[in-house]
């Protein structure tokens, strides 16, 4: 099996860290504050992780060599902070698909290549782990951070946390119309008027994967087909998905909670719903960023201080004041419009038995023809 039906087999991992927050009902449909610029950015705790004394991490160097399934665009704000902490780490990057850099990362097993690996999602993490290319890892404070974001044999951490939500163009939806629920996607009125991502995106992979633990196969079936049945149109990222809902050119997307803030910041006229969450309903369905260190890797030690930096107070402010990502450490601040996930109520599910059941995920979206 190759990692381009893997792929999708990881990509939820996280749906289940927020699994145990506190469940909260916020009314339906309700827009989110919009995002603004931090000029003050919020004070964080001392960052203990990471930031050791300028003789430590002199001490730290050579060449890094880190492979991404997240786009330069995204994770260079964190590379160049911890350059700035290391200078004497010279830092290689090679981003691709999270099942172009898997597929490297196998056929290197015997001579690896590379010391770090990020992907979007954890279950191609899992996977990796499964197939050795992981190494275990402890992170520098382990106890600071929440049990569920680690695998049971340490080879990955989950990075940040992410929310599926229902972008809108608040031009051409009222608040009155506003849908509610995933499910409210199939209804006729919203035909033709819908966009979402591919079968090959990891995120909508991982939301069927969940769906189909939490509402059965029979439920999760009738919603694919009632989206393709609406002519939801699937585009190959979620960046085409938030342009295309802010030229007005549909109302509504499918996506993840920090493209709704990345499109409001360019000006456009969208909103958000988190949706599913009236009394009854399942809640929002959550996933996860991940990274791990690659077995074999010729840098070691700067690879580790990468993660620790990547986990430290200061990487994970970066993640949430660059990208509006949740962070996975207790006690960074979300950027300001981002709503906590503790005032949301959210979707409860096993991770272990997601994982486990995923290729019946792939066989599905086979079945039924999803583009």
């Amino acid at each position: 099996m190759t990692f381009k039906r893997l792929s999708l087999l990881f990509v939820f991992a996280m749906f289940f860290l927020g699994a145990c927050a506190p469940v909260v009902t916020p009314q339906a449909g309700q827009p989110e504050v919009p995002a603004q610029t931090l000029e003050n950015p919020p004070v964080l705790p001392a960052p203990t992780a990471t930031r050791q004394d300028s003789a430590a991490t002199e001490t730290v160097g050579g060449k890094l060599v880190i492979y991404s399934g997240r786009s330069e665009a995204l994770i260079q704000p964190v590379l160049d902070a911890f350059r700035a902490l290391y200078p004497n780490v010279e830092i290689a990057l090679k981003a691709g698909s999270n099942s172009e850099i898997a597929n490297a990362l196998m056929e290197e097993q015997g001579n690896p290549q590379a010391d770090v690996f990020i992907a979007t999602e954890i279950f191609t993490a899992q996977k990796l782990s499964e197939n050795g290319v992981l190494a275990p890892y402890t992170p520098a404070q382990p106890d600071l951070l929440p049990a569920d974001v680690r695998s049971a044999d340490g080879t990955w951490v989950a990075l940040t946390r992410r929310a599926r939500v229902i972008l809108y163009n608040t031009n051409l939806v009222s608040p009155e119309e506003l849908p509610a629920s995933i499910f409210d996607l199939t209804d006729p009125k919203w035909k033709g008027q819908v966009a979402a991502a591919n079968s090959t995106n990891g995120s909508m992979q991982a939301q069927i994967a969940v769906m189909r633990h939490l509402y059965g196969e029979e439920t999760t079936e009738a919603w694919l087909k009632g989206l393709m049945d609406n002519e939801v149109t699937f585009f190959g990222g979620h960046t085409d998905v938030r342009k295309a809902v802010a030229a007005g050119e549909f109302k509504l997307g499918l996506v993840n909670h920090y493209y709704y803030h990345l499109q409001l910041a360019e000006g456009s006229p969208v909103g958000v719903i988190y949706p599913d969450q009236g009394e009854g309903q399942k809640g929002v369905i959550t996933n996860a960023t991940a990274a791990g260190l690659i077995k074999g890797g010729a840098n070691p030690t700067a690879a580790r201080a990468f993660l620790d930096f990547l986990l430290s107070p200061e990487g994970q402010r970066i993640f949430a004041e660059q990208n509006y990502e949740y962070p996975v450490l207790p006690g960074v601040p979300l950027r300001e419009g981002v709503r906590p996930l503790d005032e949301v109520r959210l979707a409860p599910f096993s991770l272990p038995e997601v994982v486990q059941d995923f290729d019946a995920t792939f066989d599905l979206m086979e079945k039924v023809g999803l583009p």
